[in-house]
């Protein structure tokens, strides 16, 4: 009895019961498992799946499409992937008209980025959504890189909740504190905050780190006074970066 360790094992006692004509309370089926040594708590020997994305975060990289509106009313689609573990934002592109081949295209320019910087062999996951924008080849594409995909239930967007958590970041500390003209100036804004995300911006899952840059080091008390910083502006001052002055 003691390898019934799931509402599975509730059930089959419970059946077998009112085979031989009887009824049993939960407090007896209690009594039952509890003699026997088993938990008798639903979903106790299940792997939740937030447990599961933190036990294989070196291994999964996630993706999204994020839509804005140029000052023109022309609609952009970006689409941007985040390595779970490190956090490494990369904003694969901008474009009016996401088709098949441009992101065939984008999957590919990923996949060339993680082989030349040495981490493509550690990924093992891509998590994404059932968006029509994805073409049917982007599993074959990342199957061949040894990737497998893997879809995320519909109208569950917690289920990629990290991508979706970027998402909102990009949105409140980007987009929604810019006037977009056009494309052009879209990348431009785009690439100049995705080196700001990797490059420079704390997080606190990383212990105060930056995906790219390591964690520094605890300041002196006796020094705070006595610190030297320079102030760095991107974007026309929407975002400052505070470093030490040479």
């Amino acid at each position: 009895m003691a390898a019934e360790n799931s509402s599975w094992g509730y059930r089959r006692i419970h059946g077998e019961f009112a085979l031989l004509g009887g009824t049993i309370t939960p407090s007896i089926m209690w009594e039952i498992l509890k003699t026997e040594g088993v938990d008798p708590a639903l979903c106790r020997a299940t792997v939740t799946w937030a447990d599961l994305l933190r036990s294989q975060a070196e291994a999964i990289l996630a993706i999204d499409f994020i839509e804005t509106v140029t000052l023109t009313g022309a609609r952009q689609y970006i689409l941007a992937a985040i390595h779970h573990a490190r956090r490494r934002a990369h904003v694969l592109g901008t474009t009016a008209h996401p088709t098949h081949a441009w992101v065939r295209q984008a999957v590919h320019n990923l996949l060339m980025d993680l082989e030349d910087a040495g981490s493509l062999a550690r990924i093992r996951f891509l998590i994404r959504d059932r968006d029509a924008k994805y073409p049917a080849l982007i599993g074959e594409i990342l199957g061949s890189a040894g990737i497998t995909t893997v879809l995320t239930g519909v109208r569950m967007p917690r289920m990629n909740a990290i991508t979706e958590r970027w998402v909102k970041t990009l949105r409140v500390e980007l987009l929604d504190r810019t006037l977009i003209w056009n494309e052009t100036h879209l990348r431009h804004a785009l690439r100049e905050y995705e080196r700001h995300y990797n490059l420079h911006r704390t997080h606190r899952s990383l212990d105060a780190a930056a995906p790219q840059r390591a964690q520094p080091h605890p300041l002196e008390l006796d020094r705070i006074d006595r610190l030297a910083l320079r102030r760095q502006d991107r974007l026309g001052g929407l975002i400052h970066e505070y470093l030490y002055a040479a």
